[in-house]
């Protein structure tokens, strides 16, 4: 393939200023739900009736996630080596975070720490599960410590069907690939038809957003092994914009068109727009992980303790609090955790150096 393991993802990008708009999108759509406990103010659900702008927020990431971690796994030294990177990069913030909203949010918001079971935390810890402590936002619409983090473990869930297929080689033959995408869209397909949609809080809602994400992801690295096909142009991403705008408005079409044209949007900025300030900033400093896992907490904390605040008040206050949270994430945790990858950084292969950067949000 002319296209190696890393394909464009090697050349300056701007997947720094991607990475945390979509994780300021997943505080504005959460906060008007967080106060009224719907959508009914929810701004891109106001206007398509479909996907919330957390959930284009969530695509976003996992088509990136998806683009990134495929050159990583090609660019793999073996199985355990990818998946020491990837646990490296998931679990440091996620327990730190977890125990943070434990020892700190939990008291603030009611909870009663003396009921919560520290092996079920240890548990939950190790599955990536959201923490919880009886108590804590129970009379909030939404009683979660941290209800953002739902995504991390079908983050995580993702790499692993990752690894699996690159056993496969179906990442080595592309038809074998499409093969794989085409069964996720089937099953997305299903899903509709058998599953409930947009709830990921019980069994069958964490099933049918697994199967949407897992989709998703897949569509994402789609655009990773056929990058030497694809031709990022404004003339393309004019037009997929003109596609995507109508097929929003389409409950059973609005998902698989983001995930295909809305994908060639995002990688059209990553790749054929100039790299902007922003972008060169997070080159080497990202916070947009600490930002996404932090805001929740801190945005339902608002809404306990400020009655009548406005959702927009709420969504400020939050990213102001959130994004020095998310910078200490960083430089605390998360960049200190990646120092022990195998290997050390200098040992990167092509591809990989991209994918070491948070290439998660959800």
């Amino acid at each position: 393939m002319a296209e190696a393991a890393g394909g464009r993802g090697d050349r300056a990008n701007n997947f720094g200023s991607l990475r945390l708009l979509f994780a300021v999108l997943v505080i504005l759509a959460h906060a008007p739900e967080l106060v009224d406990g719907d959508r009914s103010r929810e701004l891109l659900t106001r206007v398509f009736g479909t996907l919330s702008l957390g959930e284009v927020a969530v695509d976003g990431f996992f088509l990136v996630s998806g683009y990134l971690i495929t050159a990583s796994y090609r660019a793999k030294r073996s199985f355990p080596d990818y998946l020491m990177r990837r646990v490296l990069r998931i679990y440091p913030a996620f327990v730190v975070a977890s125990l943070l909203c434990i020892a700190v949010v939990a008291p603030l918001a009611g909870g009663d720490l003396a009921a919560a079971s520290p092996p079920e935390t240890l548990v939950r810890l190790a599955l990536l599960l959201m923490p919880m402590v009886p108590g804590a936002f129970a009379t909030l619409p939404y009683p979660l410590l941290d209800g953002s983090m739902w995504t991390i473990p079908c983050e995580f869930g993702c790499y692993l069907l990752l690894g699996l297929v690159g056993t496969a080689r179906a990442l080595r033959r592309r038809g074998r690939y499409l093969a794989l995408l085409a069964g996720l869209g089937g099953l997305l397909v299903l899903r509709r038809v058998f599953l409930p949609i947009g709830q990921p809080g019980d069994g069958l809602g964490a099933l049918s957003e697994m199967i949407r994400l897992t989709f998703v992801f897949a569509c994402g690295g789609g655009f990773q092994l056929f990058a030497d096909r694809i031709a990022y142009t404004g003339r393309g991403a004019a037009l997929a914009a003109l596609l995507l705008l109508p097929l929003m408005f389409s409950p059973p079409l609005a998902e698989p068109a983001f995930a295909i044209l809305g994908g060639y949007l995002i990688f059209w900025f990553a790749f054929a727009v100039r790299p902007n300030a922003l972008s060169r900033a997070t080159a080497q400093v990202d916070p947009s992980y600490g930002l996404y896992l932090y805001a929740w907490p801190i945005q339902n904390l608002l809404v306990a303790r400020v009655p009548g605040i406005s959702p927009w008040t709420e969504a400020a206050l939050a990213l102001a609090a959130a994004i020095p949270l998310g910078l200490l994430s960083w430089y605390l945790v998360e960049r200190p955790a990646l120092r022990y990858r195998p290997g050390g950084a200098a040992g990167l292969g092509p591809g990989e150096a991209l994918a070491a950067k948070p290439a998660l949000g959800p």
